[in-house]
């Protein structure tokens, strides 16, 4: 299945709040007591793109 995002006019930032922990964790730092912070950061991340951008798949 292909995808194609269809970007809003100006492609302006995407605001997405993160704790400092979940930032870190996106750069490549490793929480071995929780491996969840970088996880949730991602799905943060992902909602933030889903809410701005449309995601409309093509027929293969």
């Amino acid at each position: 299945m292909n995808s194609q995002a269809v970007y809003p006019e100006g492609r302006g930032p995407i605001d997405v709040q993160l704790t400092p922990d979940e930032a870190l964790a996106l750069t490549g730092v490793e929480f071995k007591g929780n491996r969840k912070i970088k996880t949730e950061a991602q799905r943060k991340i992902r909602n933030a793109f889903e809410k701005t951008f449309d995601f409309s798949s093509e027929a293969r």
